[in-house]
């Protein structure tokens, strides 16, 4: 299993550079699709519930106090991820990569998502302080009823 370090070195590689709140976002999106897709987790580093969305604290280490990371600012080893990895994780570039970290972080904040049930287990407010750390059965729960709306149509 590989890192989170290694997943994000992964979207650098293919996305190019961008600010730290949007490959945060897309590691988030990455983890959360591939545990229903291919019913594992992408990577052992949890999510907490921070005022912005969901962030890796494990992530955020390597990239604190930088806005716009580069190639190369991730340390990480993208060889270490499997092919089911990479293609969750092309798939939700594919489908997010051209939105903003503003737009993403919106979309990691709906009532019934995984961020605001911790949240609120922690009792924080808006743009409060919060470590909790989101559920893999509530992301999985979650990124299910996602994908199953998303499939309605087919």
């Amino acid at each position: 299993m590989g890192t989170v370090h290694d997943v994000a070195a992964y979207i650098m590689d293919k996305a190019g550079p961008m600010s730290a709140m949007k490959l945060q976002k897309l590691c988030y999106f990455a983890y959360g699709y591939h545990l229903v897709w291919e019913d594992e987790k992408m990577f052992s580093q949890p999510f907490e519930a921070w005022a912005n969305g969901p962030v890796s604290p494990d992530l955020y280490s390597q990239h604190r106090r930088m806005y716009t990371l580069s190639k190369g600012d991730i340390v990480g080893d993208p060889e270490k991820l499997s092919s089911g990895q990479r293609e969750s994780i092309n798939i939700v570039l594919e489908t997010f990569n051209g939105f903003t970290a503003h737009q993403l972080s919106e979309m990691s904040h709906y009532a019934d998502g995984p961020w605001n049930l911790a949240r609120r287990r922690a009792g924080a407010s808006a743009m409060e302080r919060s470590n909790e750390q989101l559920s893999d059965t509530e992301i999985f729960e979650y990124f299910s009823r996602v994908v199953s709306v998303g499939t309605e149509d087919d």
